[in-house]
């Protein structure tokens, strides 16, 4: 078994794809528009669906945005410098919410951006140890 993909629902899919592709730096995999269900399925990644989990941006053709809740928490992406990447996202018109530094009561670096619909994207810092286990 293994982890497939998690779903977010977009209020401006075309929003959405730009942060996610020119901000992120991920790659549009698939997309394709369910006419009958007035919705579009968008998926985006840093690899194929084979061999990577995905991201699935969810964007119904009637809803402008949606309600969050207090359940959801957050998407994490390992980088290998929190700080220059807090940098290029910011160069590239991403918001960053929480600049990059140790986390309280750690050590690791991390930092916060948000994506158009206020979803939370925690970079996470991987030393060497961290990417070979």
């Amino acid at each position: 078994m293994r982890m497939l993909h998690t779903m977010l629902r977009v209020g401006n899919l075309e929003r959405s794809l730009q942060f996610y592709t020119e901000v992120l730096g991920m790659t549009l995999l698939r997309q394709r528009d369910y006419e009958e269900g007035r919705f579009t399925l968008a998926f985006v990644g840093y690899g194929d669906e084979e061999h990577h989990t995905v991201l699935e941006l969810t964007h119904n053709w009637d809803t402008a945005s949606y309600e969050q809740g207090n359940a959801y928490g957050h998407i994490a992406i390992g980088v290998d410098n929190a700080y220059q990447a807090c940098d290029d996202i910011k160069a590239r018109g991403g918001n960053v919410i929480r600049e990059a530094g140790p986390m309280k009561g750690g050590t690791t670096v991390i930092a916060f951006v948000e994506d158009p619909d206020g979803y939370k994207i925690e970079l996470i810092q991987q030393d060497e140890h961290a990417r070979n286990n």
